[in-house]
C-alpha cells in the first residue's frame, strides 16, 4: 500500500475515534520511539482480575493467518453446552475467513467479543519483533493495527471492543500508551493455558488446574488439531469440584 492512501487510511480512522470509546483524536507527537520495555508484562498491560473470588476468566485467542484460521467447534460446543462463559480475543484474518462462525458466537452472550488485531503483529513503535513476527514499526502502524480490526468488529456486531491484545501477546510501553489513548485497556494474562496451542491436552490440563483467584487464562480457538480442547473439557469439571466458577472480563475491574 502506497505511503498517501495508508496515511488517508490512518487519518479517516483517527476521525471517527469517538466511535471507540475515548472522544478524541489521537495526537501521536509525544511518543517515544526509544523504548525501553518490549515483552508480554510491560507498563500498562493488564494481566489479573481485581478480586479474591475464585473466579477464573478463560480467554481464547483466534490469530487467523495461513496457520491459524481453522475454528475448534468441538471446544466451542463444549463451552455453551456447559454454559462456561468466555472472552474470546478475535484478529481480523480469522473472521474474514470464519464470517458466519463470528457473527454466531458474537451473538451469544456466553462470549465476550474483543480485538486481537488486524494483521496479528506485535505491537511496537519502532519495529522489534517477538516469535520471528516483526512488529508494527511506527506509532501509525499501531494505530491502524488496533483500529482496522476495531472497525470491522464494530461493523459486524455494532459494539466496539473495550479490550485489546496483539499478535504474540508483544508490545512495547509506547504502543501500550498509543492503544489507551485509543480507549482500549491492553489484557494479557496471568495464566498460560497452551503455549500458543502446542500444548497436549495434559499439559493443557495441568496448567488450568494451577489457576488461583483471579486468574486470566491464555487459550486458542484456532487450533483444532491440537491439544487445547481436550484439555480444557478435562479441567473445566475437576475445577468447579475446587470451587472456582468462570467469568468474563468485563464482570471485573483489571489489574
Amino acid at each position: 500500500m502506497e505511503h498517501g492512501i495508508k496515511q488517508e487510511m490512518i487519518d479517516k480512522q483517527m476521525k471517527g475515534m469517538e466511535d471507540y470509546g475515548s472522544g478524541n483524536e489521537v495526537d501521536l507527537s509525544h511518543i517515544n520511539q526509544h523504548t525501553h520495555q518490549w515483552g508480554e508484562r510491560v507498563s500498562g498491560v493488564l494481566t489479573k482480575l481485581k478480586t479474591d473470588e475464585k473466579v477464573i476468566a478463560l480467554t481464547f485467542d483466534a490469530c487467523g493467518g495461513p496457520y491459524g484460521s481453522e475454528y475448534d467447534e468441538a471446544l466451542l460446543t463444549f463451552l455453551i453446552e456447559e454454559e462456561i462463559p468466555a472472552t474470546l480475543f478475535v484478529n481480523q484474518r480469522w473472521i474474514h475467513e470464519n464470517r458466519d462462525t463470528f457473527k454466531e458466537l458474537a451473538q451469544n452472550p456466553l462470549f465476550q467479543i474483543e480485538n486481537h488485531g488486524t494483521e496479528h503483529l506485535p505491537l511496537s513503535v519502532n519495529g522489534q519483533s517477538a516469535w520471528g513476527i516483526k512488529g508494527t514499526s511506527s506509532p501509525e502502524e499501531v494505530v491502524e493495527e488496533v483500529l482496522g480490526n476495531q472497525e470491522e468488529i464494530k461493523r459486524l456486531t455494532r459494539r466496539s471492543p473495550t479490550l485489546f491484545r496483539s499478535g504474540t501477546a508483544f508490545y512495547d510501553e509506547e504502543a501500550v500508551k498509543i492503544v489507551k489513548e485509543l480507549g482500549l485497556q491492553v489484557v494479557n494474562y496471568s495464566l498460560l493455558g497452551d503455549a500458543g496451542g502446542t500444548y497436549s491436552a495434559n499439559a493443557v490440563a495441568s496448567a488450568l488446574l494451577q489457576a488461583s483467584p483471579g486468574d486470566i487464562a491464555l487459550l486458542h480457538m484456532n487450533q483444532p488439531n491440537s491439544g487445547t480442547g481436550k484439555g480444557v473439557k478435562t479441567a473445566i469439571p475437576l475445577l468447579k469440584e475446587a470451587g472456582f466458577s468462570f467469568v468474563l472480563l468485563q464482570d471485573f475491574e483489571l489489574e
